[in-house]
């Protein structure tokens, strides 16, 4: 007989893609009151690696990371995109800014071993998870590091987001113990 694992609860994390510095307080606070506290934020970088978003957010895209202090299922992260992607459409109304979409948010679950985004598309390298949505281990941990693919968006290859997801990973890892 096959015996099922329990499953272990994911740390919630959204990348945000934003038009400005305005946007970002605005759209913490909606993820915060979508999903509860916020409970680690990371720096605020320029988006430099590509120009895929200009036309939709702008010129000078700036990209912040947030966790979610509450643990979450991973097989909930379908369900978190589609809310996501009603935040994004929702502060493209009210934003009152010239661009079709001046907040693009990534969400994503952190487990101890790999960092899993979800996204709307589907490609060779990403898994069908429910709901019109698709998954992607985008970053793995082992050796005291993250280790990206090929397929790895370029940005997510940087240290200074890696630094930010030990530090997401390391919150789980206390928070799993407490359990």
């Amino acid at each position: 007989m096959w015996e099922l694992k329990d499953i272990e609860p994911v740390k919630l994390i959204a990348g945000i893609l934003a038009a400005n510095e305005k946007c970002l307080p605005v759209v913490i606070a909606a993820l915060a009151e979508e999903f509860g506290p916020i409970d680690l934020q990371s720096d605020i970088w320029p988006l430099t690696q590509t120009d895929y978003y200009r036309q939709q957010t702008g010129p000078a895209i700036l990209r912040q990371f947030v966790s979610i202090e509450a643990l979450i299922e991973p097989g909930e992260l379908a369900s978190v995109k589609l809310a996501t992607n009603e935040i994004e459409r929702r502060l493209a109304e009210s934003l009152d800014l010239p661009l079709p979409r001046p907040v693009n948010l990534d969400p994503g679950i952190i487990e101890p071993s790999k960092l899993i985004l979800a996204s709307t598309k589907n490609f060779s390298h990403r898994i069908y998870i429910g709901q019109k949505m698709f998954a992607e281990v985008t970053l793995t941990y082992g050796k005291s590091h993250w280790k990206p693919f090929d397929y790895t968006f370029p940005d997510y290859q940087q240290q200074c987001y890696h630094d930010f997801f030990t530090k997401v990973r390391d919150k789980l890892r206390l928070q799993l113990r407490s359990l």
